[in-house]
């Protein structure tokens, strides 16, 4: 006999990972495609499944938008953890920043981000979405500064002053990843350390 519990944990897990198929396949149209130009009916083919079926999940496209960027910030979230919690916090940052580049200046990430941007600009409700997902950011950079500069023994400068400029530091690189894709990436490492040493 099927125990009830488990039945009901595969049938989430079933869930959770439609779900995940789901913000994939609408991250590829929207990579594609634009936002506007990305239909349901489009997103549901490349998910593997029916319209109806893909509206049990979302209802609409700003839906997969939020949950695209709520997928995104708890990425960013769980790094600002991992980083918090290293013996030597000024020495996990450095060793993130090339990881860091190389995700920033993906094709594919750039154009998303910069599409969900756009729709943001022209959209109330995608506006809210990203500005609550940037607020969340910036306080726990802030709080990644803080904690850095104390750990070395530094004053503490202008918080948000610094974390408006760390964050327009690596939130400009998916613009520069579309403008110029054969941008020297192993060159700016060296140069995205020096940046961060300066202000941290």
């Amino acid at each position: 006999m099927v125990d009830p519990v488990d039945q009901f944990l595969d049938q989430e897990v079933r869930g959770q990972v439609r779900r995940q198929r789901i913000l994939d396949a609408a991250a590829a149209c929207f990579i594609r495609e634009g936002f506007h130009g990305a239909s349901i009916a489009r997103i549901a083919k490349v998910a593997g499944m029916s319209a109806g079926n893909l509206y049990h999940f979302f209802e609409s496209k700003e839906a997969m938008i939020a949950a695209l960027v709520q997928r995104k910030l708890d990425q960013s979230l769980a790094l600002f953890a991992q980083i918090e919690n290293a013996e030597d916090l000024f020495q996990a940052m450095m060793e993130r920043v090339e990881a860091s580049l190389n995700e920033r200046t993906d094709l594919d990430n750039a154009a998303l981000e910069l599409e969900i941007l756009a729709e943001a600009a022209r959209n109330p409700a995608v506006a809210t979405i990203v500005r609550a997902a940037d607020a969340a950011t910036r306080e726990r950079l802030r709080h990644l500064y803080r904690a850095a500069r104390q750990a070395r023994g530094l004053p503490l400068e202008d918080e948000a002053a610094a974390t408006e400029v760390l964050t327009a530091l690596f939130q400009g690189l998916p613009a520069r990843a579309i403008s110029h894709p054969e941008l020297d990436r192993v060159g700016l490492v060296p140069m995205l350390r020096l940046a961060l040493a300066t202000l941290f």
